[in-house]
This record gives C-alpha cells, structure tokens and sequence, in this order.
C-alpha cells in the first residue's frame, strides 16, 4: 500500500482572508505564520474547511478502503470500481483483500476526525498504517496539519474506548500529549 498527497487546494492566506472577514477585518497581504497556522487548527475555527487535500492510495485493500469511506463529513471519495462490466472479474469472488485504489479529498477539519478514530491503537493495524501513510505524505507541505493529526486518547486527553489499551497510561502519552498541547495559550 502506498499513499501519495496529490496536493492542496485552498490557501492559508485564503483561511486568514476568511478568518479576518468573522472578525470584521479586512483582508491581508502576508503569509500567516506557522504558529498562527497551528492555533487556527487546534482551535478548529470554520476557515480551516478551505484547507482541502487530496491523497490517493494504490494498492489499499478494499476492507480498509470500507473503513475510511466511513468518514462522510467534509470528505469526497473515488474507490476503484469492482463492477463486473468494468474489470470482467465477478464481484462475488473478489476477496475483501483485493487492492483498490482510493483517492479522497478532505478538508482540514475531517483530516483531524480521521485521525482521531484511524490512529487509535483499537483500529485496526492495517487501517493505522493506511491513515500514517496519508500524513507521511502531507508532513512535508503541510506540517502544521500533521502536528495536529493525533488519536483521540491525545486530542481528549484520556481514553474512553470500552476497551482501553492502556496507552492512556504511559510515560510515552503523557509526552505526547504535552507536546501536542505546547504553544496553544503562548
């Protein structure tokens, strides 16, 4: 399985543009920095939504293909048909195993759904990887997004799976949270 971030659609300077026009300011000529990029994410205000991205998966198994296709809100996908009249293979007889190619467009905010549920240790491993993979690919262009992109246990602060991992519980959580919680109120 392999993910490749086909690119953003959307400016930051267009979510600031919008971000000022709520709070009857004009619009601005500069480029909004990093840490103001960062708050606007982790605060989750509307003009994030502008922010669009769009990933494509080859060889995803279309099982885990299910498991994101889940995800309806602020989200398109394209999954790879399996009509007989297209690939002349039965859809009957095609394990849930076979490889599709999922491409998706997602803005901001569903990107930080996503991950709260797709990075959860009780995921499954194969949809974990997946959804890694996505943020790998957008790490680059897209830092501030990716530093926010988190399971829920560190965007909550605390598990409330029924069945708990225990990651809750860890040196290793504790971490990560406090870094992912640095520079909010600074």
């Amino acid at each position: 399985m392999k993910a490749v971030y086909l690119g953003t659609k959307g400016t930051w300077r267009e979510v600031a543009d919008s971000a000022n026009t709520t709070i009857h300011k004009e619009a601005g000529t500069k480029e909004p920095s990093s840490q103001w990029k960062r708050r606007m994410l982790l605060c989750e205000h509307s003009p994030i939504r502008q922010l669009l991205i769009r990933c494509k998966w080859y060889e995803l198994k279309s099982w885990v293909s299910v498991h994101f296709v889940r995800h309806k809100v602020g989200i398109e996908h394209w999954v790879r048909s399996q009509r007989e009249d297209r690939t002349g293979i039965k859809r009957d007889e095609l394990p849930q195993s076979n490889l599709v190619e999922h491409e998706f467009l997602a803005n901001a905010q569903a990107m930080i759904n996503i991950s709260r549920k797709r990075l959860c240790n009780q995921a499954s491993p194969e949809t974990r990887e997946a959804w890694k993979a996505v943020l790998e690919a957008i790490k680059d262009d897209q830092p501030e997004l990716y530093k926010v992109c988190v399971p829920d246990c560190i965007y909550r602060g605390w598990c409330y799976e029924f069945k708990s991992c225990g990651y809750h519980k860890t040196e290793e959580f504790q971490k990560r949270l406090k870094e992912y919680r640095s520079g909010i109120n600074e």
